[in-house]
């Protein structure tokens, strides 16, 4: 269910502490459910699995590439591995890992990778994740999932453990707004969700651009511009039919996204779109260039993916 409300419910869960705290409930009735992770208990919060479940819960220190091929190996046993850590180290240093032990053997581990996009803000270069999906998106049989706030992270975890298919879930560091009222949102792997309709011009949004592209949208509809939003909360399998529907129905679509403006949502959807309805389209997201050292409120803001602007970005593209 979409919170409608025009404030901000105030959210102080970061959605990896909801993805674990969800994992140890479920860890606790499945004994086939394993945490595996390098050194990032305290990045990912998995404190509490390993306290509570230490015969379910391996640490293999700062070996990424290992943690990966354990995860494998479990899941090639029958067991439910969930291999967790930093999105940057999981798809580069480990990449090859992923590419062969996971998606090439069809072992269903469950890749979490947090802070990623630019939450590592200041960090720089070595720590943005801005690559995951293009690099992804290739992998045959790899499937990708960027929830957009803690209720619909809780509805994927559950949904997780039983998925016969490798699965990368990238989530950000800090708390982000609520998007869903409960957690009894409308949640299925592969089907986007409609948060706003509307016949004028489509956006869509994937992870922690969602609540954005939301904002921006209520903003529109304010001033009598009926945009339609949607969460694209799944990237491969990808929900081509309701791209298909938003082209036809709106004749514009505006993507937005933390990461690259190559090979991410924005290439998903051209390569629908340009293949079947041929639609006006904008890209928003990270340019062919080293993004900028600063908070991630900082960097969203300076490449025009937070609300302000999205809702800019539609004003000039409608003008145009």
């Amino acid at each position: 269910m979409l919170n409608n409300m025009n404030t901000e419910i105030r959210n102080t869960i970061p959605c990896r502490k909801m993805f674990t705290d969800t994992l140890v409930e479920l860890a606790k009735k499945d004994k086939e459910i394993i945490a595996v992770t390098t050194d990032a208990r305290g990045s990912v919060t998995l404190d509490k699995f390993a306290n509570e479940l230490p015969e379910q819960f391996v640490e293999l220190g700062i070996a990424e590439q290992n943690a990966v091929g354990v995860a494998a190996g479990l899941t090639s046993v029958g067991k439910k591995a969930f291999v967790c850590g930093p999105a940057c180290f999981y798809v580069a240093r480990s990449l090859e890992q992923v590419k062969v032990d996971v998606a090439y053997s069809g072992n269903p581990v469950k890749i979490l990778g947090v802070s990623g996009g630019v939450s590592y803000g200041a960090l720089g270069f070595s720590h943005h994740s801005l690559h995951d999906i293009a690099v992804l998106r290739t992998f045959p049989g790899m499937h990708i999932v960027l929830p957009c706030d803690i209720y619909q992270t809780k509805k994927l975890v559950e949904s997780l453990v039983d998925y016969p298919y490798p699965v990368y879930i990238r989530v950000g560091r800090n708390a982000v707004p609520i998007v869903y009222e409960n957690e009894n949102v409308e949640f299925k792997i592969g089907k986007a969700n409609l948060l706003l309709d509307g016949n004028d011009l489509t956006i869509i949004g994937t992870g922690e651009t969602v609540y954005h592209c939301l904002q921006a949208g209520k903003k529109l509809h304010a001033q009598g511009i009926k945009v339609r939003v949607i969460d694209m909360h799944t990237l491969k399998p990808f929900d081509k039919e309701i791209v298909l529907k938003a082209a036809k129905e709106t004749g514009r679509i505006v993507t937005v996204e933390e990461h690259s403006v190559s090979g991410g949502l924005g290439g998903a959807v051209s390569e629908i779109v340009a293949q079947n309805t041929p639609v006006p389209m904008r890209i928003l997201g990270i340019p062919d260039e080293n993004a900028i050292h600063a908070t991630s409120t900082e960097i969203f803001k300076y490449y025009g993916i937070d609300a302000e602007g999205i809702f800019n970005t539609v004003i000039s593209f409608l003008n145009k």
